[in-house]
């Protein structure tokens, strides 16, 4: 038996909780690398919206983001980036103690490479006239930016650190708690900046929550489906068979001829949803279908939740 000294079983231990650690936070080293690839190509585009057409219109956002857009147009010292950095300081105290050190670990890497992309990137765009052109267009490239920084493991700081701690301790809801500071920041921009301005962010904050809706669900958009068929075997095995799709049986009861029926409950995609209802009527003609749409579908090769 090899005989380890001390300090060598100290060096094993603490190699063996460094990993322990890093596994904890990152997972592996290709979830890692995608979840900061994206933080990074999110920040960037988001950016570029930022400085490239919101600051040069002098629109508001909401947010960290808005109130820090609030003070440089009303005290133009330092810059978005750097009061932007500071405003999260507070929030990252807050959000270490009480919120999963896997999502503040990424959301502090993306402050960082927020504020420095902020900082760093003018695009020259061309000259958009049109104010109600240039909303629609900073809400295209700040919700796209915005959709894929929120498709990682993290955020870029802001209000999804504040809005996950209330959640957490209070119970209050995200959209609320958005919803309630954005509202804030319009009121205090209309009555210290500039109304019409103010009017034209909200089409700008509009269009932004529509493409970061689009790509946060777009990409796991399902379709359920509820079949009641008195031929439920037969569906069910064609569609495990042909589609791969899971199937799952429900007890029912017809309220009025009190029969028992298997319910047929799956879940597919939109392209192929034309090909599961032929399979299912190709079977039993008479069968009752209900599709829904669902905003979001998560487990076993649906995609995973994000842990907070």
């Amino acid at each position: 038996m090899e005989y380890m000294s001390d300090e060598e079983n100290n060096m094993k231990a603490t190699t063996l909780f460094l990993k322990f650690k890093y596994a904890d936070v990152f997972g592996s080293y290709k979830s890692m690398l995608y979840n900061l690839s994206l933080i990074i190509v999110g920040c960037i585009i988001y950016s570029i919206g930022l400085n490239g057409i919101v600051v040069p219109q002098e629109f508001l956002n909401g947010g960290v983001v808005g109130i820090a857009l609030l003070i440089h147009y009303l005290a133009p010292v330092g810059g978005v980036a750097l009061i932007y950095f500071i405003l999260n300081i507070p929030l990252v105290i807050l959000g270490w103690f009480h919120i999963s050190r896997q999502f503040m670990v990424y959301s502090i890497f993306g402050i960082c490479i927020f504020s420095l992309t902020a900082a760093l990137i003018y695009p020259q765009l061309p000259a958009i006239d049109d104010p109600i052109l240039a909303a629609l267009l900073a809400g295209v490239l700040c919700g796209t930016g915005g959709g894929i920084i929120l498709r990682s493991l993290g955020s870029a700081g802001g209000l999804d650190i504040l809005g996950v701690f209330l959640n957490k301790k209070y119970g209050l809801r995200l959209g609320s708690i958005f919803f309630g500071i954005n509202t804030l920041v319009l009121v205090l921009g209309a009555y210290l900046h500039d109304l019409q301005l103010t009017l034209y962010s909200i089409i700008f904050l509009f269009t932004c929550g529509k493409v970061i809706d689009a790509i946060i669900t777009g990409f796991n958009r399902r379709k359920s489906l509820f079949v009641i068929s008195d031929n439920a075997e037969a569906i069910a095995h064609r569609i495990l068979d042909s589609k791969g799709r899971g199937v799952t049986f429900l007890n029912g009861e017809g309220a009025f001829s009190k029969q028992q029926k298997k319910v047929i409950f799956t879940i597919t995609s939109l392209t192929e949803l034309p090909k599961m209802k032929e399979i299912i009527l190709s079977l039993d003609p008479g069968a009752f279908v209900v599709v829904n749409d669902t905003l979001e579908v998560l487990g076993k090769r649906h995609g995973r939740g994000r842990v907070y």
